[in-house]
């Protein structure tokens, strides 16, 4: 995933975090618009999240933005 799409999705889950708690879990689509304006991006974070890493449909954010960071 490119530069922009990985400090997204930190930044989504230092929001979430920050409003629901260490526990808050989350969708990839959470990094989205409701209007899929980008599909390309969207089937690249899905498959990252789906095939490659085989996570549930709902994750913690902490996990998720550790995984990010490590270039997992």
């Amino acid at each position: 995933m490119n530069k922009e799409i990985r400090q997204k999705i930190v930044t989504v889950c230092d929001e979430k975090i920050a409003k629901k708690g260490e526990n808050v879990g989350l969708s990839f689509y959470a990094f989205f618009k409701n209007k899929n304006d980008n599909p390309k991006l969207l089937m690249e974070v899905a498959t990252w999240w789906i095939q490659k890493h085989q996570l549930d449909h709902f994750e913690k954010a902490v996990k998720i933005k550790t995984m990010i960071r490590n270039n997992d």
